[in-house]
């Protein structure tokens, strides 16, 4: 199976980018294909300019979006690997959907309804939040999340939901926490 991992986090001694060290190896373990997409290695620009709009419009895209655009055509799943800061996706990350999922390849209007364009692709998404799932749910945030970005953005475009994991109260997370929250990880990829 070919694999995409689309990664948002400046620290690479963070949880996330253990996390992310984790899927990789996973995947690894059963040979799949894997391409990495780090996007703050990759100085990934995530301004969505007027240039950019106006192409998308026409179907013209830049060069670096061109890319990003065909590693997702050619993956079968694609995994994000996030933490919610501010209770949304970093603006790294939000930048990246807002210039590389555009109009007429990730979604469209068909005589005015909404049409997902990338079907027939899994979608794992594995975020960190420092909030307990507790104080997420208790203010209605835990339903917030997951609607702004599972529903708002990626089944809006098409793709199938296999997993979201919130790993919850992550600037706290001792060993123990760690350790499950990896083996879920492992188990989930390693099938």
């Amino acid at each position: 199976m070919k694999h995409l991992i689309i990664y948002a986090h400046p620290n690479k001694g963070s949880l996330n980018h253990h996390l992310l060290q984790t899927v990789i190896d996973s995947l690894k373990t059963k040979n799949h294909e894997i391409v990495i997409r780090n996007l703050y290695q990759l100085n990934f620009n995530p301004v969505l300019s007027l240039e950019d709009m106006d192409g998308q419009r026409m179907g013209n895209v830049t060069d670096e979006v061109k890319q990003e655009q065909q590693y997702i055509s050619w993956t079968d799943h694609i995994t994000f690997i996030y933490p919610i800061w501010w209770t949304g996706m970093p603006a790294m990350m939000k930048g990246y959907i807002d210039r590389v999922f555009s109009y007429g390849f990730a979604y469209r209007y068909d005589q005015g309804v909404q049409k997902g364009l990338l079907t027939d692709k899994l979608t794992t998404i594995i975020n960190t939040h420092g909030k307990s799932q507790a104080e997420y749910e208790s203010i209605g945030m835990d339903k917030a999340l997951s609607l702004t970005s599972d529903k708002g953005i990626f089944t809006y475009c098409g793709l199938e939901i296999n997993q979201h994991f919130f790993f919850d109260k992550a600037d706290k997370a001792n060993s123990e926490e760690i350790e499950e929250w990896t083996a879920k990880i492992k188990t989930l990829f390693s099938k």
